[in-house]
């Protein structure tokens, strides 16, 4: 430790930094100075956990300044998401700080960057966590950069635990990468959102090796309290999906100047923005899906008060920085109480007064166990994943997928934790197998999707608790000091209206009631098929098709889950009047002259008889359906398998083949949801082969 003199002396150069920083008005909590001192003077491990605008990168960036000023190397900040990294990037400039970032949207910069860094040109540098699993990146450039770091920062911390909201597996590596670190290098971990369980597991993945750590020292955890006291919490509970978008649209307008209206799904988001911007209201949608310039552009309009919100998805969610953003509404609920705050968290940073309103969907549950669907896969699939590693050597991700039964998305995180657990090594040209030991933690797996489980119970409770709000919030974030707001709808017991006039909710209806979405043809077949590769023959391809409506839409999504949880049958009257209209507004460049179905095994009835009556209402020819040759081909779920089975057992009955050879126009192709798109691929491709000029898909609904 420096003497008394000293601290006070390098706390003043601290508050100049921070004046730099955040303006003249600025001064260091006391927390905060508390965390730059372990830092700066005793090179500690420091893990923060403060409330959404407390001034947690006020943190690093005096750390650096102060680091630099003693000669030490850059700042390596580890941080999630683009649209918060460029907004540290702004910060480190408005404090003379020279802050650069390697991420995905930059690749053409990385050498520069690189050659900066060696220079010493630089303050501090950003990553994202996926580089870190980058074998150029992680063998080559992450261990100099290890050596001559002056400090490791990880923003949003929570992502490291899977216990925590948004775990992610790339953030795993980052407790490997902290026992690997020089003696000396100080760290620092924040976050906004994570409970007691989350806080243990983060401190814990950040200690010193045993046999390095001074005895009596650990990770040192500066918590304080989660309250929002500028955040208006309520809850308005609406039957429809047409009553929650009219009165969506009436409020927005009343409400004080821009926000973010959060969705569950990216079809939502699209729905949503494109009902307010038809209301008159300026808004824009933001998802993981929306181009990179796209979502900068969107990005800033809010930022400068040209939209009055944006409708996403959780994708612009940690770090976001709008000061003055004066409400957040979800139209669906996060599937936690954790997660909800940490997005709520977003609002009411530099106003008094910010608006935080939840309209919760019939729909959530289904989302949540959708994304449930999407966890850890189970022990065999892990197991044969290893076995395929070992038999065929360094694999690519495209490759082991067509040997693999689990998309690719689920892949590639079951690989990461792999990765980090030691069983698999990613290397130029794809993975290994190491040959190490490795268990599967059964228990462990289990017991987070009991958390998840206990975390959506809670988030229904929060839909209909009378006590108060933020502090039901508060206390699933552990926090002690929470106590009643006196602000939110159960405090104040000003209830927000759910009256909404019949007009609008007509008005409402009548959009979302709109139906017909495209369906994209495949263009490529699927990589490790021996006999089928690259482009599909313009001759076997169908094209573009259309659906009545996404299952995840919360406009025809909620009639069509109701049909398809329901036993098999007719089509009801209304979904056959809706597909009419579908048809009635199809701009194809020749009209079809006849119909033919996919074979259905779960929903034969609905199928079949969709397509007769679609042929008899249009005056086509039905001529039947295809058939299979050893039953249906069950369920798969990456690309190349899916087209094997498939091929395997989908075929044109001789009779048919005739049939459509002999008709003379293009074919309506008929099933009853479109999921991977490789069914009705596959059944385009054989109706093309025996004759059609074309083929044009139609479906029920499309899964997303």
């Amino acid at each position: 430790m420096i003497d008394a003199p000293d601290a006070a002396m390098l706390r003043e150069e601290a508050e100049e930094k921070l004046r730099a920083l955040a303006g003249d008005h600025a001064r260091l909590r006391d927390d905060q100075w508390a965390a730059i001192e372990a830092l700066v003077v005793d090179r500690r491990r420091v893990l923060v956990v403060q409330r959404t605008g407390w001034g947690k990168s006020a943190v690093y960036f005096v750390a650096t300044a102060l680091l630099r000023e003693l000669g030490e190397g850059p700042t390596v900040i580890v941080s999630p998401l683009l649209a918060l990294m460029r907004n540290q990037i702004a910060a480190a400039e408005r404090a003379g700080i020279n802050a650069v970032t390697i991420n995905s949207a930059n690749p053409e910069a990385w050498e520069e960057v690189y050659g900066q860094v060696a220079d010493g040109l630089v303050d501090v540098l950003l990553v994202s966590p996926e580089r870190l699993n980058n074998p150029d990146f992680r063998d080559n450039v992450l261990p100099e950069l290890a050596e001559s770091a002056g400090l490791v920062v990880v923003d949003e911390a929570h992502c490291i635990s899977d216990w925590g909201h948004d775990f992610r597996p790339d953030y795993r590596r980052l407790a490997t990468m902290f026992a690997e670190l020089p003696p000396g290098i100080p760290v620092l971990a924040t976050t906004a959102t994570a409970n007691a369980r989350v806080t243990r597991d983060v401190a814990e993945q950040m200690r010193l090796p045993e046999e390095l750590r001074p005895e009596g020292e650990d990770t040192l955890v500066l918590r304080g309290p989660l309250e929002r006291d500028s955040l208006h919490l309520s809850v308005v509970r609406l039957p429809s999906a047409e009553q929650r978008l009219a009165w969506l649209a009436r409020t927005l307008r009343e409400l004080p100047g821009s926000g973010i209206v959060y969705t569950l799904t990216v079809a939502a988001a699209h729905e949503i923005a494109g009902y307010l911007r038809e209301q008159g209201l300026e808004v824009a949608s933001y998802s993981g899906q929306t181009e990179p310039a796209e979502r900068l552009a969107a990005e800033e309009a809010l930022l400068n008060n040209k939209l009055k919100a944006l409708v996403a998805t959780s994708a612009l969610g940690m770090g976001f920085d709008k000061p003055d953003l004066g409400f957040v509404v979800h139209v669906g609920a996060p599937q936690s109480p954790v997660a909800y705050y940490q997005q709520v968290g977003r609002a009411g940073r530099g106003v008094e007064r910010a608006e935080v309103i939840l309209l919760p969907g019939v729909e959530d549950r289904e989302i949540w166990a959708y994304f449930a669907s999407l966890a850890f896969p189970p022990e065999p699939v892990v197991r044969a994943t290893l076995q395929t590693l070992e038999a065929g050597g360094v694999m690519s991700t495209p490759a082991l997928e067509a040997a693999v039964d689990l998309s690719r998305s689920r892949l590639e995180m079951m690989l990461k934790v792999l990765d980090v657990d030691g069983a698999v090594r990613r290397v130029k040209g794809g993975w290994e197998a190491t040959g190490e030991p490795w268990s599967y933690d059964t228990d462990r797996y289990a017991r987070i999707a009991a958390e998840r489980k206990s975390e959506q119970q809670a988030m229904l409770g929060y839909l209909t608790t009378s006590e108060c709000r933020e502090q039901y919030l508060r206390r699933h974030l552990d926090d002690e000091s929470a106590a009643p707001c006196g602000r939110c709808d159960n405090c104040t017991g000003d209830h927000r209206s759910p009256e909404i006039g019949a007009q609008a909710v007509e008005t409402a209806r009548e959009r979302l009631s709109r139906p017909g979405v495209e369906i994209e043809a495949r263009k490529q077949w699927p990589t490790g098929l021996a006999d089928l590769s690259g482009r599909i023959k313009p001759e076997l391809g169908a094209e573009p098709g259309r659906a009545l409506g996404r299952l995840t839409d919360i406009g025809w999504g909620n009639r069509l889950r109701e049909l398809f949880n329901g036993p098999d049958g007719p089509l009801p009257d209304d979904l056959f009047k809706a597909v009419v209209q579908v048809l009635s507004s199809w701009e194809w460049a020749s009209r079809p002259v006849a119909v033919v179905n996919v074979p259905s095994a779960t929903r034969p009835l609905l199928v079949r008889g969709f397509a007769e009556r679609l042929a008899q209402v249009g005056r086509l020819s039905y001529l039947g359906e295809l058939g299979y040759r050893a039953g249906s081909p069950g369920q798969q779920f990456n690309s190349a398998k899916r087209v094997r089975a498939i091929r395997g057992t989908l075929a044109m009955p001789r009779e048919l083949g005739a049939s459509i050879g002999s008709c003379g126009g293009p074919v309506l192709l008929v099933d009853d949801q479109v999921d991977t798109g490789w069914t009705m691929t596959l059944a385009a491709a054989l109706v093309r082969h025996a004759g059609a000029p074309a083929v044009l898909p139609l479906a029920l609904a499309i899964t997303s």
